[in-house]
This record gives C-alpha cells, structure tokens and sequence, in this order.
C-alpha cells in the first residue's frame, strides 16, 4: 500500500474516532481500565501513554496501572534538528507531574530515562488507530513506536489499545513494522494475535 493510501486510512480512522459519543468514549475508557487492572500485576513496570484526542483510554486507565503495577513510564518524543523522530525516552508517571509537551501531548516532567529503560517493561501498551489479526499497527505515521519498540524486552507484552472495530483482519504492513502481540478493546478484551514471528 502506498503512503498516500495509508494517509486515507488514517484519516477515515480518526474521522470515525471523533464521530464517537462523549458518553460512549467514557464507557469505553472505564470497561479498558477494567481490563487493564485484571492485566497487570504488583512490583512490575508498564510502559503506557496518555491518550490525546478521541484515542481510546483516559488519565484514569493510567492511575489504575499505577496502583496495580507499581511503576508507570510514559514517553517523551523528540526529534532532530531536522525534524526527524527519535527513539522515545521514558519518564515516571504521577498525575502531578505531566506538562504539555510538543504536538500538545501530555508528557512527564523531566528527568528522562533513556530509550532503553523500556526494556525493563513487562508490558507496553501502544496507541494505535487500528491492529490486525496479525499484529500488524497502524499508528499515526511518525514510526516513534517502530523505532523504539527494538529496545523492549522480547517476553514483553506488546498490546495495542484500539475501539473493537478497529481490530481489523488486515492491514498494510512494512518490512520496519513492530508486531503487536496482543489488542486490548473495550468489548472483547485482550485478545492474542498471530504475529507470524
């Protein structure tokens, strides 16, 4: 699939996002909490991000991973000079301690871990706009993630969060691309993919 192709699927997958109920979004965020407190156990680290926009989750999910997990890292994206994305850093999570970072994203106050403080994660969950039965995700387009995702712990649990019908039977998929081992939905839960590895 070429890029402008997936630029469609992009944006009719963020279209169908924001034409999503307030209520309906709240419903969704708490049944994800839920799951997520079931998923994760004490003295363990989880690498999660703040959710922006009309993206599945809420800053309550990430309380939730606090008290049950015990550490929470969310990442910190930065570029070159020349605009090109860079592995993510990693800091600690506290509802206190999150400013509006660049592209309006709620990110940790420094200090900043390195890239590779994601290995210690037993856990990452991973904003998408869709995943496939294959573990195959589509995010946003930047390749954050992709370029990251190289420094986690090969046991982790890689766990895209997604609205039920954006688990899809297939999307498009690049040589680069990081297979998700799993999806997390409202409705249905985690459910395990078929990463072909």
């Amino acid at each position: 699939m070429a890029v402008a192709d997936k630029a469609v699927l992009r944006e009719q997958l963020l279209a169908a996002r924001r034409r999503v109920a307030d209520d309906v979004r709240a419903a969704e965020a708490r049944m994800l909490s839920e799951h997520l407190e079931l998923l994760v156990s004490g003295g363990s680290t989880v690498c999660a991000y703040v959710p922006v926009g009309a993206e599945p989750g809420s800053l309550q999910m990430l309380d939730v991973l606090l008290r049950r997990a015990g550490r929470v890292l969310l990442p910190v994206a930065r570029t070159t000079a020349a605009d090109v994305p860079l592995p993510l850093r990693w800091g600690e999570y506290g509802s206190d301690r999150l400013a509006r970072g660049r592209w309006g994203l709620l990110e940790p106050l420094d200090p900043w871990l390195p890239s590779s403080a994601l290995a210690e994660a037993s856990v990452v969950l991973v904003p998408a706009l869709a995943v496939d039965a294959r573990g195959v995700r589509l995010g946003r387009g930047r390749g954050f993630y992709d370029r990251s995702l190289a420094a986690r712990d090969p046991r982790a649990r890689l766990i895209a969060i997604v609205r039920d019908d954006e688990l899809v039977d297939e999307l498009p998929s690049e040589p680069h691309d990081v297979r998700m081992t799993h999806a997390l939905t409202p409705q249905r839960g985690l459910i395990a993919l078929s990463t072909g590895e």
